[in-house]
């Protein structure tokens, strides 16, 4: 064995399992220094970490070091001047990492990697994050896809069948032991205000909280997940996506434990739908890597002149989940309350930001960005531009979310609705998504008095339905 130790840097990555940069540098037998850095350059992008990313980092991080023995290396700074420098003190000669691919970080590895060559030291870098890689699911020209479904089918599916399988954990890890170690409170994740402890019981970040929500999934919700998922009063749906965020549980584990139940309880149509939604994640990817700006401008330019308002008050609302709008509301208080939000509820807030108020996307992916547990820049940026029409394959602009129908049919009881919209618990289903309509008697007898204890409406929705249909037709 040499005694030049092997330096991990972890990323978004932070678990054992299936974590090819930790299992190759422990194969080489070496003596590791596990590293994660708060990197003050990537604080200074243009998309820094949101308050609810911090607080999930805080406690992966936590659930990290207990899981190497109290071992992870904590550093605050650049990344280009800390790796070189443990490097050099420290005589690695190997330096692993697994790939990211926002497209500051592909800049920075790529020059971290070059000054590590020129020190004449090898880095090894790695798939962790993704099922397949973004340069490896292009058309067979070699431009990349727009649409999803031949993405999926031909670059995905019919290509590679099924990602590789998942590597082992390491069993016996040996780690440098002359170095210092801050806890990782010192790194100041948490919030001065203590909103996040309203959150903080919903959820278990870390690596065993991730494969036990995948557990229960696989028990309890992968059944009936195709129709099941729509409907945010049931357990249809996995909530791994903060999990897999920050690599506390890869893609490749989540489709083949899938898999090995779709073939045990013979639940192929879910599993197929589950396995495309884990696609749909690698789609976002796939954009992403290949049209860096998603994130901040139009992927069809001809929505650069979209007649966008600007509201703060209407857009405040929104946030607060005060718009008079049951299903609207209820999901924007999911969302602060837990630091998630339903999917099929997130297209129908967001459609309502960008078709019903007509205010920028932006605006709702700048907002996710900071109060989401599972912001990513990829998913973020692809699922906006999705909704508002201006994204990859995304909804027809003609497409407007009606929320009231949406509420009555995909909360046809009432008790998502009822649960983050409290004031109005008492109303009968028939009102629940509509309130405006109900008689004054059935609102006194629910205790509900419009403008008091609920706003009205903030837009009548066949006014904004039409002007949206005729800010689109502008195009």
């Amino acid at each position: 064995m040499t005694s030049s130790p092997a330096l991990v840097w972890f990323r978004l990555d932070l678990r054992r399992n299936d974590n090819p940069a930790l299992y190759h540098a422990y194969e080489s037998g070496r003596p590791i220094i596990p590293l994660y850095i708060l990197d003050k350059d990537e604080q200074m992008s243009d998309w820094p970490m949101g308050a609810a990313s911090k607080l999930w980092l805080h406690h992966s991080l936590q659930s990290l070091n207990d899981s190497l023995n109290g071992n992870l290396v904590l550093r605050t700074g650049s990344a280009a001047d800390i790796i070189p420098a443990i490097a050099a003190e420290y005589d690695v000669q190997d330096i692993y990492w697994n790939r990211c691919y926002e497209p500051w970080r592909l800049k920075r590895d790529k020059d971290l990697k070059a000054t590590l060559k020129d020190d004449g030291r090898a880095v090894h870098s790695y798939n962790a994050g993704l099922m397949f890689e973004p340069w490896d699911t292009r058309k067979d020209d070699g431009t990349p896809y727009r649409v999803f479904t031949p993405f999926y089918k031909k670059a995905c599916v019919e290509r590679y069948g099924a990602p590789a399988e998942p590597l082992p954990a390491p069993t016996r890890l040996s780690y440098v032991s002359d170095i210092d170690r801050p806890a990782v409170d010192t790194l100041d994740l948490l919030p001065d205000i203590p909103w996040h402890k309203q959150i903080e019981p919903h959820w278990t970040p870390g690596e065993d909280g991730a494969q036990k929500r995948l557990d229960d999934f696989l028990e309890n919700g992968l059944e009936q997940y195709k129709t099941g998922r729509d409907h945010p009063d049931r357990t249809n749906v996995s909530r791994l996506s903060p999990h897999l965020h920050f690599g506390e549980i890869s893609p490749r584990d989540v489709w083949h434990r899938a898999a090995t139940v779709k073939v045990a309880k013979g639940l192929e149509t879910d599993t197929d739908c589950f396995h495309s939604e884990l696609g749909w994640r690698e789609f976002s990817y796939h954009l992403l890597y290949h049209f860096p700006t998603l994130p901040s401008k139009n992927f069809q330019t001809k929505f650069d002149q979209f007649p966008w308002r600007d509201s703060p008050d209407d857009l405040a609302r929104w946030q607060k989940g005060q718009t008079g709008y049951p299903i609207v509301d209820a999901g924007m208080r999911e969302l602060w309350q837990t630091g998630y939000m339903h999917n099929r509820v997130r297209m129908i807030v967001g459609s309502f930001l960008v078709k019903h108020l007509m205010l920028h996307w932006k605006h709702g992916e700048d907002w996710f960005w900071d109060t989401l547990l599972d912001a990513d820049l990829a998913n973020n940026s692809a699922s906006w531009q999705w909704i508002a029409g201006s994204g990859a394959d995304a909804a027809p602009y003609f497409r407007i979310f009606n929320p009231i129908t949406q509420g009555t049919k995909f909360d046809p009881d009432g008790h998502y609705t009822r649960r983050y919209v409290p004031e109005l618990k008492d109303l009968p289903n028939k009102y629940l998504f509509e309130p405006w309509a109900a008689p004054d008697h059935i609102l006194a007898e629910a205790g509900v008095a419009l403008g008091t204890d609920y706003p009205e409406p903030i837009i009548d929705h066949k006014a904004a339905r039409q002007r949206a249909l005729d800010g689109f037709s502008s195009l």
